[in-house]
């Protein structure tokens, strides 16, 4: 089912404030333009709104709007643009290795690296991604499925992906408003509309997926938590323990889970979400991100700033020294160590003295 979407659906700050700064996701005609029109390249680019940060290799790949690309290859100390094929907001990107790479975003797209982020390709938009569905519908006899096919192509290129998961080179996933969600077994050569495999009848938004102790595992609003067991075949809906939205979700070791959202709320699993446990945070406000450390040891991060750590899988946090200082919408750990945050000011980087001494 597809039911209407506004901005008044809960969404983290970061990606509401983007949607509002880049038509194409709440505008009521589209810029088509966008989608063909190469980012900006500016000498400002390193204060840009950043939405997503990831590692690819030795490098680090940062995102954010208007199709903005930063790569920095001394962890984070000085950042360069690189050439992006289009002008609208990138909320999602992952590496598999040093070369291979995806980023998502809104209107739709969604962009391959095969060297590091140098240069990207667009593989999908919105309006490719409604004309697979389409065909796909009309392949099958469910009335219903033809329906909301039809309703996403009268839409046009109006929806974002949210996120992605690619095992390996070859095997992804990108998720989205709607309930959106696309998978590849080819490198993105070729995207299949997934919607039918998944447990998600009211089209809630996917706001994240991420695997997990042998399981693929995908979070959304209204307390949505879904799980794969069979290599993301078909998702099936878990209990969940909270009725708000989930922004995203963490893997700590032994395949425990950390699923983190609105009002400083975080549960924890040691059983592949089969039950939760409520952490102890001390915040209200959402979570917005969470990254692994090279030692295990998990990070959250709310989208005020404030940091939390935890040594023990994930089972329990405690806050560090002090915030960031900025809005966080992503982080990650860099080669030296430290690490990185990106948000609405850029990236910032964070010396390792700040978290090491407190594990």
């Amino acid at each position: 089912m597809i039911v209407n979407f506004s901005l008044t659906r809960v969404l983290p700050a970061t990606l509401l404030l983007a949607a509002l700064l880049v038509p194409g996701w709440a505008a009521a005609s589209p810029r088509i333009s966008l989608l063909d029109q190469a980012a900006l390249q500016s000498a400002k680019a390193d204060h840009a709104v950043l939405l997503a940060v990831t590692r690819a290799g030795e490098r680090l790949v940062a995102v954010g709007e208007r199709g903005i690309v930063l790569l920095s290859d001394d962890s984070g100390k000085h950042w360069r643009q690189a050439r992006v094929p289009v002008s609208v907001s990138l909320t999602a990107v992952q590496f598999v290795d040093a070369e291979q790479g995806w980023a998502v975003g809104h209107m739709g797209v969604i962009l391959h690296s095969s060297d590091g982020g140098e240069t990207w390709v667009k593989q999908l938009d919105g309006v490719a991604a409604a004309q697979l569905a389409l065909v796909s519908a009309q392949q099958g006899n469910d009335a219903k499925q033809l329906k909301d096919a039809e309703r996403l192509v009268a839409d046009g290129p109006d929806k974002p992906f949210l996120d992605l998961y690619f095992s390996d080179r070859r095997n992804g996933y990108a998720v989205g408003a709607y309930g959106l969600i696309l998978r590849t077994v080819d490198g993105g050569d070729n995207w299949q509309p997934w919607m039918q495999q998944v447990d998600n009848p009211e089209g809630l938004n996917l706001y994240g997926i991420r695997a997990a102790g042998g399981a693929l595992f995908i979070v959304g609003e209204r307390g949505l938590l879904l799980r794969s067991s069979d290599n993301g075949r078909s998702f099936q809906a878990l209990d969940s323990p909270y009725d708000g939205s989930f922004f995203g979700l963490q893997g700590g070791a032994g395949g425990t889970l950390v699923a983190f959202g609105l009002r400083g709320n975080a549960y924890w699993s040691n059983d592949q979400g089969a039950r939760w446990r409520r952490i102890e945070t001390g915040l209200e406000v959402a979570f917005s991100a969470a990254t692994k450390l090279p030692d295990g040891a998990l990070v959250l991060v709310s989208q005020a700033g404030d940091l939390l750590i935890s040594p023990s899988q994930g089972s329990s946090f405690r806050h560090l020294a002090g915030p960031t200082g900025t809005s966080v919408a992503g982080l990650v750990a860099a080669p030296d160590g430290s690490l990185i945050c990106v948000g609405m000011s850029g990236p910032t980087r964070l010396n390792q003295d700040l978290f090491s001494a407190q594990r």
